[in-house]
């Protein structure tokens, strides 16, 4: 006996909808009805397509699947930080947080269930991949934070930045189908310029990123300025060492003209000096980058990092600014909640 496996309603094209629905001999509107519930308004099942008879909502739930991502856990912060555990419908977590600030309200989202890059410092990197994330688990992801945004803060998300769990460019057309859909005026209508995708640096996909000519911002994870260094930290540098970043983020700038910046996390005694701080500075000034995210690290479990004191931040900030980089000291949120940069790893 065959068993029938359901296709996802979400892969579906309005014309695959519109045909679909000819097919049963119902009229052509449906299928924007229905198109509207997945993306304007984001359904959570076929049952929530309520202006659809209930005949209708049994044929499509006998010949579609809809898996949906569901909260599992949700903890709340001291600073007003929001980390929710989501789970997807083969059973796997995945974490996004919501970072609300005076002006903004920030999704930070993950693209993949674990990691396969192992970064050293990262939480995340110290658990397996299991699995790309689809464009639809993506879109949830967005959607239920920002119904969260609305219900908490009485406000809509003003940006998204895909810096949660997993790499963005190794799950290329996920990525960009989620963001194509999140700005689309029949998804969530936002604007390109306020997301921003992060990525520890995959130099070829860089490249196809300015080929495909997006439209969102770009954050590279750099955290080392010199290739010994950053090799010690982020194997990724094996095959992409930063002359070929530097060259792939020149090529990126040159055919989107879109903002670029650097992250960098400061490492007690590791990359924290001024001689770190100069090679920082060197590959700056290759870059038409926008800013440099100086990030205070956050102690995780099985890492032998530690944080550099105020004394140490502080002199590393005026020594960038005294050279005319254009450097922000980006504070830690949701600490307290294991919600901050590098610490998702989906903790029961």
């Amino acid at each position: 006996m065959s068993t029938h496996v359901k296709r996802n309603i979400r892969h579906l094209t309005l014309a695959e909808l519109e045909e679909y629905f000819a097919e049963k001999g119902e009229k052509k509107f449906r299928a924007k009805q229905v198109y509207d519930w997945i993306w304007l308004k984001q359904a959570p099942s076929l049952e929530a397509m309520t202006n659809l008879s209930k005949e209708l909502r049994h044929y499509l739930s006998q010949d579609f699947s809809f898996p949906a991502l569901a909260v599992d856990a949700t903890q709340y912060s001291e600073d007003g930080t929001i980390k929710t555990r989501f789970r997807t419908h083969d059973g796997h977590f995945v974490e996004g947080v919501l970072i609300p600030t005076e002006h903004r309200v920030t999704a930070c989202v993950s693209s993949q269930i674990g990691c396969s890059l192992s970064c050293k410092f990262c939480a995340t990197g110290y658990i397996d991949r299991k699995r790309n994330l689809t464009y639809d688990e993506i879109y949830d992801e967005v959607a239920l934070i920002n119904q969260q945004s609305e219900r908490v803060y009485g406000k809509k998300l003003t940006n998204i930045v895909f810096m949660g769990m997993g790499e963005p460019l190794l799950n290329y057309k996920n990525v960009l189908k989620s963001i194509e859909r999140i700005t689309s005026p029949e998804g969530m209508g936002m604007s390109p310029r306020r997301i921003t995708v992060s990525t520890a640096g995959v130099a070829k996909m860089i490249r196809q990123l300015g080929d495909d000519k997006v439209k969102f911002k770009l954050a590279l994870s750099l955290h080392a300025a010199n290739d010994n260094k950053r090799h010690q930290i982020m194997p990724i540098n094996d095959t992409n060492d930063i002359k070929s970043l530097v060259d792939a983020l020149n090529y990126f700038y040159k055919q989107t003209k879109n903002e670029i910046t650097f992250e960098y996390i400061l490492f007690n005694e590791f990359n924290d000096s001024q001689k770190d701080a100069d090679e920082l500075i060197k590959v700056y000034r290759q870059v038409p980058a926008d800013l440099v995210n100086i990030i205070e690290y956050n102690p995780i479990d099985f890492a032998r990092f530690s944080k550099p004191t105020e004394e140490k931040v502080e002199a590393f900030m005026n020594y960038l600014e005294k050279n005319r980089v254009n450097a922000h000291l980006r504070r830690s949120r949701g600490k307290d909640i294991d919600a901050a940069c590098g610490q998702l790893a989906n903790k029961e």
